[in-house]
């Protein structure tokens, strides 16, 4: 399938209509309706949208996705259909869209459903028993890494030409670095999460999934701004990102770090750190100054555990009649005796955490981290699996993205090459506090190297 970028293009340039690309995107998801990439897939409303937007094209009118169709996550609200976030429930139909979905539509671009998560966003599976489960294009044995699975497997088989993920932890990069995409995580305020005032207590951004730089900025571009009830609100930037992706970078400073931060412990893959080596040489090659140094991490855990544990009270408390698994239970319990009491102390504590992990941007402009501590795990590999053992078993696999959500600064995975197994890697770009533009400059320009988007998966749908 062709990239955001160009469908937008032959749609303005009357090569496509709408109504072909939807119905052509609508025919791959059922093709590959064994990968569970879709909780929920809004055919009728597509087509219509579809029309409507040829209806539109016709009479000349021109916007940045008319007729482009792309997916949203389960954890989006989309009017007419329901929010479960993975938990059962007795979930009512919405009455409005998100913001970010009011923008997407604003800018013409249809929604063809919403994908697959785990409970809540917890883990870096999407996987749960009232769901189902997504499963990788690059091996349907795996995963295609959570919580925003669904929404990267349904790019990486070419399902849409793009998808919004959401990041509380590194759930938009996991993914992205496990099926060979872009994944961008802006910078806290930049991408509205409204009707959610302060998702996951300021832990979580949505942001896009792509094959392509261009497209990720692109989408970017499209999501950027703020509802006037958000806690957390940033002006849009002076210069798209859309023009960062076409913009050659200034020679940078980069810090290659392998540190993970204070209590967390695992072992690094060597193939992943092979991979992080060779791109680390090829920034040089580019001319680029690289190397090692890690940043002073301090105790940024606890700026993460108050808040996401409370956060996933409150979201669970919100939904009626929820039945959650046990060990989703298990933490919203922790959030309520223990997260909310804390918060308070989490808050205090980032202008300090700020300030001792910034010095890194001292004398760096990035930092060049691995997107994870493994390849993908199993479909199924936590299926029953208590709280403790899951929570210790995804914390060695992806300790690497968590601590700049805490932060709120930008990150974006770029795809680092293929394992021998033949599973993606990635590598994670950590940019200084609302600096998208540097890192998605210099995602483009690796890619202009590495030639990541003529690598694509040769998938089958397996039985669900």
């Amino acid at each position: 399938m062709e990239g955001l970028a160009e469908q937008a293009r032959a749609l303005a340039d009357g090569q496509v209509t709408a109504k072909e690309l939807v119905e052509r995107s609508l025919e791959r998801i059922a093709e590959l309706d064994g990968l569970g990439a879709f909780r929920v897939v809004c055919a009728e409303a597509a087509r219509e949208a579809a029309a409507e937007a040829d209806r539109r094209l016709a009479d000349g009118e021109r916007l940045p996705l008319l007729g482009v169709p792309v997916a949203i996550k389960d954890d989006t609200d989309l009017a007419g259909e329901t929010t479960p976030f993975g938990v059962p429930g007795d979930h009512l139909p919405k009455t409005a869209d998100a913001e970010l979905v009011r923008r997407l539509k604003a800018a013409g671009a249809v929604v063809v459903g919403k994908t697959t998560t785990c409970e809540l966003g917890l883990w870096p599976f999407s996987e749960s028993p009232g769901f189902g489960c997504a499963r990788n294009p690059w091996n349907p044995e795996h995963t295609p890494g959570g919580s925003s699975g669904g929404s990267a497997a349904a790019v990486a088989a070419g399902m849409v030409p793009a998808a919004v993920g959401s990041d509380g932890a590194g759930s938009i990069r996991i993914p992205a670095a496990w099926t060979g995409l872009v994944g961008i995580k802006p910078q806290r305020g930049r991408v509205s999460g409204f009707p959610h005032r302060d998702p996951f207590n300021g832990l979580t951004v949505w942001g896009p999934l792509a094959r392509s730089v261009e497209d990720a900025a692109l989408l970017l571009d499209v999501l950027t701004g703020s509802h006037p009830e958000d806690v957390y609100r940033l002006d849009a930037p002076v210069t798209p990102f859309l023009e960062a992706a076409r913009t050659r970078p200034r020679r940078l400073k980069i810090a290659v770090s392998f540190r993970t931060a204070f209590g967390v412990s695992g072992r690094l893959d060597p193939q992943i750190r092979a991979a992080v080596e060779r791109m680390a040489r090829r920034l040089t090659d580019l001319g680029h100054k690289v190397f090692p140094a890690d940043p002073d991490y301090g105790l940024v855990v606890l700026g993460l555990v108050p808040r996401g544990t409370a956060g996933v009270a409150d979201w669970l408390d919100s939904l009626p009649g929820a039945t959650p698994e046990p060990r989703t239970e298990m933490e919203a319990r922790i959030g309520r005796t223990v997260g909310r009491r804390l918060l308070p102390l989490a808050r205090r504590m980032d202008p300090g955490l700020r300030r001792r992990i910034g010095r890194i941007f001292q004398y760096a402009d990035v930092v060049l981290t691995p997107t994870t501590a493994q390849l993908p795990s199993k479909v199924g590999a936590y299926d029953g699996v208590p709280y403790r053992r899951t929570q210790s078993g995804v914390a060695a696999a992806c300790p690497y993205c968590w601590t700049w959500n805490v932060l709120g600064w930008p990150a974006v995975n770029v795809p680092a090459g293929l394992s021998r197994e033949g599973l993606p890697i990635g590598a994670q770009l950590l940019g200084h506090d609302s600096d998208e533009a540097t890192l998605i400059s210099l995602a483009a320009e690796l890619e202009a190297v590495e030639g990541w988007t003529e690598l694509r998966p040769r998938v089958s749908s397996p039985r669900r």
